[in-house]
């Protein structure tokens, strides 16, 4: 009995820092489809190229994963700018955002992918960092400071992301640009501009998702598809576009996981992550934080 307390309580510790992570993952997509209504698909290949970026950077010149992660941020909320700005012009304006526009994510994604197996095979590439490795206890409590790392960082980007979408005028007005573009015109304000900024920021995002990832655990070019539902199913489980819903879906996300992996094997933790998922949108269509 003792002992079954014990792995239920290190099966909890384990899916709130590994939800933390999740939540760092989904928040681009709630970004991108919940507040603009973009199925990017090509999300978590962007994260697996954050990855490999900061394992190039790691081995080649020593740099630690986190700094690599605070640098990726301004070149991928470039090139995420510049994606939209390529998916506005050839689909968006069109108004053929729906099928085509999906066509060019997934093109994005397999472009990407293929890409990274070309240039780093298949074989599974890790960092080195001095925090990979210890724990950090707190009293009969171990917690790997791999994984306690980026919950931390991850809650943190949350924070600052939650407090500019608050407390800024090109928040709100991200915010406000998929229900009433006219509304936003009428604050002043670009709709295409905004939404610009606003994948710039998903895209970013990712990056730093990656940087993450590859501090938890090894990665290769192809480990990205296991993500795409997961993130696309916390971020609506949470409520479209509600940054607090993303992160307590992520939480209840990584702990299901966890706790089915402790106890019933890691085979089937998504399956039963994703049967809790349907059951809760049967019950609450909105999401944990939509609107009803």
């Amino acid at each position: 009995m003792m002992q079954s307390a014990g792995l239920l309580f290190d099966a909890l510790v384990s899916g709130v820092l590994v939800g933390g992570f999740y939540a760092a993952m989904a928040v681009g997509i709630s970004i991108a489809f919940g507040m603009l209504g973009i199925s990017n698909i090509a999300h978590p290949a962007v994260i697996l190229l954050g990855s490999f970026i900061a394992y190039v950077l790691n081995t080649q010149f020593g740099m630690d994963p986190l700094l690599v992660g605070l640098l990726l941020v301004v070149p991928f909320f470039l090139l995420g700018m510049g994606l939209y700005s390529g998916y506005e012009l050839f689909f968006e304006r069109r108004g053929a955002e729906l099928i085509r526009g999906l066509s060019f994510f997934f093109g994005l994604l397999f472009i990407t992918e293929v890409g990274l197996q070309l240039a780093f095979g298949v074989d599974y590439r890790l960092v080195e960092a001095r925090y990979i490795g210890p724990t950090f206890d707190i009293g009969p409590l171990s917690l790997p400071l791999r994984m306690l790392i980026p919950f931390l960082a991850s809650i943190a980007m949350l924070v600052c992301l939650q407090l500019f979408f608050v407390r800024t005028f090109t928040g709100r007005a991200i915010m406000g640009v998929a229900q009433d573009k006219l509304a936003v015109q009428l604050m002043g304000a670009a709709p295409t501009r905004i939404k610009r900024i606003a994948f710039g920021i998903s895209t970013s995002t990712a990056a730093l998702a990656g940087v993450f990832l590859i501090i938890l655990q090894p990665v290769e070019p192809s480990m990205g598809r296991d993500y795409i539902g997961r993130i696309f199913a916390i971020c609506v489980l949470g409520g479209v576009g509600s940054l607090p819903g993303t992160f307590v879906a992520a939480m209840i996300v990584g702990v299901i996981e966890s706790v089915t992996s402790t106890f019933y094997g890691p085979s089937w933790s998504p399956a039963v992550a994703f049967g809790m998922l349907l059951i809760a949108l049967v019950v609450r269509p909105a999401g944990i934080f939509g609107r009803a």
